[in-house]
């Protein structure tokens, strides 16, 4: 980090908050430098105290990381990239997933800013995937090389919310999947950055291709349990002003859902990213911007599109 800043590791394998900086889109490009670093090396970056960032000074930040990019099926408010999170609008995640792996050329970072957190509950968790791949033995290193899984934001609402009253999750269904996506993406990219090989796993992921849902749902639970191992996990207790940053190409996140029916505020840009590459040099490619996927295999197969 440069002079004026300080970092400390909060995890072994993920995780790290920055002082000292002050976001906005202002920032100088030694610094701005220093926090793609940090986010590249520890996934997931924190800054307390960024109250004074506005939706403008949020969005003016994102573009200093890359291009800012609005969600693919929610609409925007007054034509800005900012994404409403917000607990009144059901968007509360609790599942593991990456966000917005339904399209091919998904956000390479996601920045969060908390407005109003809840007196108790309602953390975010994140994991690193670039751990969990070098984690499996060799033979299961070179299975997940080969494969490719179908990732679409269709997906059993109901088995996510099954508490929620059907008028909300009509309005959850009509929004997420305005447009129906349904790609297809190798199980573990290359990092285009890093070189890190990552797994593309989470809760968008409808099936393994080419494999029986008994098959897809053995494998990738498999996976996917390399991911959520604690080791590989960094837990965040959010205050009002906080900021999360992290690489969406090498992490997983999960909002627990837990604060009852407290008011959870959050806003999120997103900066895009790049077409997924395998090992094998083969990229990511879109089945349909309208297809309904073939069925899942018994598990909810898409964390809300927005929830942290």
């Amino acid at each position: 980090m440069t002079t004026a800043t300080t970092l400390a590791r909060i995890g072994g394998r993920i995780g790290a908050e920055i002082g000292g900086v002050r976001l906005g889109g202002d920032l100088g490009s030694e610094t701005v430098a220093a926090i793609r670093d940090a986010v590249l090396q520890h996934k997931v970056v924190f800054l307390r105290g960024q109250d004074h960032l506005d939706e403008a000074g949020h969005e003016a930040f994102a573009a200093l990381l890359g291009t800012p990019v609005a969600h693919p099926t929610v609409p925007s408010v007054d034509g800005r990239y900012a994404l409403g999170i917000d607990s009144e609008q059901g968007a509360r995640a609790n599942q593991w997933h990456t966000d917005v792996t339904f399209v091919p050329a998904y956000p390479a970072f996601s920045i969060l800013r908390a407005v109003t957190v809840p007196p108790y509950g309602g953390n975010t968790l994140w994991a690193n995937t670039a751990a969990a791949y070098a984690q499996l033995p060799a033979a299961l290193q070179r299975l997940a090389d080969g494969l490719r899984a179908l990732h679409s934001n269709e997906y059993d609402y109901a088995a996510l919310r099954p508490d929620a009253v059907p008028e909300a999750l009509a309005r959850l269904r009509e929004v997420f999947t305005s447009t129906a996506f349904l790609t297809e993406h190798p199980v573990v990219r290359v990092h285009p950055e890093t070189g890190e090989r990552t797994l593309v796993l989470g809760n968008f992921v409808q099936r393994i291709a080419g494999l029986s849902g008994r098959d897809s749902r053995a494998l990738v639970d498999l996976l996917q349990a390399y991911i959520e191992s604690p080791e590989n996990t960094v837990r965040w207790q959010w205050r009002a002003g906080d900021v999360a940053i992290w690489d969406n190409r090498a992490t997983q996140h999960y909002g627990v859902d837990d604060s009852d029916d407290q008011e959870r505020i959050l806003r999120r840009v997103t900066v895009d990213g790049d077409v997924p590459v395998g090992p094998d040099g083969v990229p990511s490619r879109l089945i349909s911007p309208e297809a309904v996927p073939e069925p899942s295999f018994g598990i909810p197969s898409g964390a809300s599109a927005i929830g942290v």
